[in-house]
């Protein structure tokens, strides 16, 4: 269900209006396309709607409410935190939210400098690149981890003056594994309230991992074999239970990229290859990738 309904009643949009809808809509469906993620995929519905009825509430001369955008997105490594970012830089610079919409990633190693000043210096590079944008500081927990006398302090202190220096001009997503986010913001009491929309990113169950692998293999042209789709499930399921931060889709596309690097190699000395044997991924390929 699309969030913009038209009526029998009221003219279809044209121009500017139809464009807008167009680009909202385009990024929506970026969204829908991305496997699991049904509260995040709320989430973002929620605030899309919420803006374009600001917008329309302003058209017709009622009070809007004040959209403050900046957001923490928890969860562990490789459940779509970065695309979900990217995607929603699209809906903001669709909706004339930022005037651009690009995104900006970054880590603690590049934001904070190894003396006094060069870390607020180094933050303000990239707060300038992010202008118009989104900024996304991935870990960000670990500009916080030093104590007082750490260098991330200085970091986060440049960040907040930014956000309040230039608001409206650009959006902050921090970024990391849920736990050490909430120590992250209790360590600072002004930055929760600075970021008042908050998502959580679930790991993804292993049907949604083994659905993600063969999108990614469609993408490149390749495909599972039965027998490696199953030992990829087996694999999944041992590395889930083995370790709760194994890396989601992030694990899945690392072991994709070596199992075609292993299948390249059993082919490499045959001769009369089919387009069926260049496309397909064996058992054997998929477990000396995970295991090799």
């Amino acid at each position: 269900m699309r969030l913009t309904l038209i009526r029998h009643d009221v003219p279809e949009p044209h121009g500017e209006a139809a464009e807008r809808e167009r680009r909202v809509r385009a990024a929506l469906d970026e969204l829908d396309a991305l496997i699991g993620l049904a509260s995040v995929k709320k989430l973002v519905r929620e605030l899309q709607a919420f803006l374009e009825i600001q917008r329309r509430r302003t058209e017709a001369r009622l009070a809007a409410q004040p959209v403050a955008l900046h957001m923490v997105f928890k969860g562990n490594p490789g459940t779509g935190k970065t695309t979900v970012a990217r995607v929603l830089g699209r809906i903001f610079h669709a909706m004339d939210v930022l005037p651009k919409g690009h995104l900006v990633e970054c880590e603690r190693a590049d934001l904070v400098g190894q003396y006094i000043g060069h870390t607020a210096q180094r933050t303000r590079e990239y707060i300038q690149k992010a202008m118009g944008g989104v900024l996304f500081i991935d870990e960000a927990y670990s500009l916080a981890r030093g104590g007082e006398k750490d260098f991330g302090k200085e970091a986060i202190d440049t960040l907040v003056k930014a956000m309040e220096d230039h608001k409206d001009e650009f959006v902050v997503i921090l970024a990391g594994y849920r736990a050490e986010m909430e120590f992250f913001l209790a360590s600072n009491p002004g930055l929760r309230s600075r970021f008042p929309i908050h998502m959580e990113f679930p790991d993804y169950t292993c049907d949604e991992l083994l659905q993600i692998a063969h999108f990614m293999c469609e993408q490149r042209q390749y495909r599972l074999s039965p027998a490696a789709s199953r030992r990829l499930r087996r694999i999944l399921e041992r590395h889930a239970a083995d370790n709760p931060y194994f890396g989601n889709a992030r694990f899945v596309r690392n072991v994709l990229e070596r199992a075609i690097r292993r299948q390249a190699l059993r082919l490499v000395d045959r001769r009369g290859l089919t387009r069926s044997d260049l496309m397909t991924l064996e058992a054997s390929d998929v477990w000396e990738a995970a295991t090799g």
